[in-house]
C-alpha cells in the first residue's frame, strides 16, 4: 500500500520555499491561475529534492530518427 505524503506540510517543515508569498501559498492553496501555476512549480522542485522524479516515464528519442527528405519520398506514391 502507498504511503500517501503531504508535501506541502514537509516543504513548510524543511523550510526550502520560506518566503512570505510562498509560505502563503503552500498554507492557503492558489487563489489564481498563475498561482497554481507557481504551486505546480513547488511541487516538481520538491519532486527532484525527494527523488521522485526518476519514476517518471523515460523519453521514447527513437521516434525522430528519419529526416525530412526521407519523409517526403515516403509520401510521394
Amino acid at each position: 500500500m502507498k504511503e500517501e505524503i503531504d508535501w506541502k506540510k514537509e516543504i513548510l517543515e524543511s523550510k526550502r520555499f520560506n518566503s512570505k508569498f510562498e509560505k502563503n501559498l503552500l498554507e492557503n492553496g492558489a487563489k489564481n491561475f498563475m498561482q497554481g501555476i507557481y504551486l505546480g512549480y513547488i511541487y516538481s522542485r520538491w519532486r527532484k529534492i525527494r527523488g521522485l522524479d526518476k519514476d517518471d516515464p523515460i523519453e521514447n528519442k527513437g521516434q525522430m530518427q528519419s529526416s525530412l527528405g526521407e519523409f517526403f519520398r515516403g509520401t510521394k506514391k
